[in-house]
């Protein structure tokens, strides 16, 4: 048994969600969004370098020393999956394990609004998941297969680095590909997955302009393509792609988004009342003849005033305001944690009730 099992162990039975392990730190893990020390002493140089090479393959020792930084998956028997990124400091080597849970989660397991739900039965275009690191965006897209693998026959390629959850085929069939592993890169991986007949294709992460443009043409030719981007908000998201783009074939990729993307959500956790659970505040936007024609025309700056619009409250389309409020309202979430996620100040005094002790 390798010696970070234990610490993986108590993660997973401590109900945590990440173990950060560093050389001259002691281990620590993330509850409900926080940073708490275990009691052990701090490690060494050697302790740390060892806990991390007992659970990676040769190869993926010799990645580490070249490249200096490495994401790989670990499984534990009988205690859970782990997505692990370890990485060399100043110090020495250090890694982070966050935990995947063994089920994959269903819509009404999450809370998800229903118009992600909506977006995973659409047959091709763009999804966008976005939001930082740790914000549930991989649960969310786990979410989506699962959805789609449970209620159509389609071919479903998952693009990872490393694989999180592990898809059972049921209607579906899932091909589930680990750049590094069976890829040497997300773009090689796309490239190949287009000539396997996909009807769906999940990108973990589009990091630079050829995993975009490979995006693009799929979503373009009839695959429904669900990726995600590390942008606080569904406008962001937009800009980053477009942005990407040099500026002589710009206004070509704008008009093509413009009819391929079918949706946008940017999540956010917020801790729980109760201090141990935590919830997601989702803002949505949707394909519509406005939104597709602001994007078509260079008016991206204005679909943030579009999406705080109350007219949408029927359309499934929300701002992260109205989803936060709403949290809140619901009885799930404090005003004073909502308030860090609003748009502004202005909104969060206008939007939210303030507590007798919130100043």
């Amino acid at each position: 048994m390798a010696r970070i099992d234990s610490f993986l162990r108590l993660v997973v039975e401590q109900r945590a969600s990440d173990l950060h392990v560093r050389a001259g730190l002691v281990p620590m893990v993330r509850y409900c969004g926080e940073i708490h020390h275990l009691p052990f002493r701090a490690l060494s140089q050697e302790e740390a370098a060892h806990l991390i090479d007992e659970v990676i393959s040769a190869a993926q020792r010799e990645a580490l020393g070249r490249a200096e930084e490495l994401d790989f998956a670990y499984e534990l028997a009988g205690v859970g999956r782990f997505r692990a990124h370890a990485f060399v400091h100043a110090g020495g080597v250090g890694a982070v394990f966050r935990v995947i849970p063994m089920k994959v989660p269903r819509f009404d397991d999450l809370g998800l609004p229903p118009a992600l739900k909506r977006l995973s039965h659409e047959t091709k275009g763009l999804v966008l998941v976005t939001g930082p690191t740790g914000s549930g965006k991989s649960t969310t897209m786990a979410a989506m297969i699962r959805e789609i693998n449970e209620s159509s026959a389609r071919h479903i390629i998952t693009i990872e680095d490393p694989i999180e959850f592990v898809h059972e085929n049921i209607k579906s069939f899932v091909t589930q590909r680990q750049v590094g592993l069976h890829a040497e890169s997300f773009a090689a991986a796309m490239r190949s997955a287009l000539r396997e007949a996909p009807d769906v294709m999940v990108v973990g992460e589009m990091r630079d302009l050829e995993t975009m443009s490979l995006a693009l043409t799929a979503a373009e030719t009839g695959v429904l393509v669900v990726a995600t981007l590390h942008t606080r908000s569904t406008v962001g998201a937009i800009d980053r792609i477009l942005d990407t783009f040099p500026d002589d074939i710009r206004e070509h990729v704008r008009s093509t988004l413009s009819v391929a993307l079918k949706g946008a959500a940017a999540q956010h956790l917020c801790k729980g009342l109760d201090g141990e659970s935590r919830y997601a505040a989702i803002e949505v936007l949707l394909q519509s003849y406005a939104v597709s024609h602001m994007i078509r025309e260079n008016k991206v700056h204005q679909l943030e005033a579009h999406l705080q619009s109350p007219e949408h409250k029927d359309t499934g389309m929300q701002s992260m305001d109205v989803a936060l409020v709403d949290l809140v309202q619901r009885g799930l979430v404090a005003p004073e944690e909502a308030a860090f996620a609003m748009s502004s100040p202005e909104a969060a005094e206008r939007l939210l009730p303030k507590p007798a002790n919130w100043e």
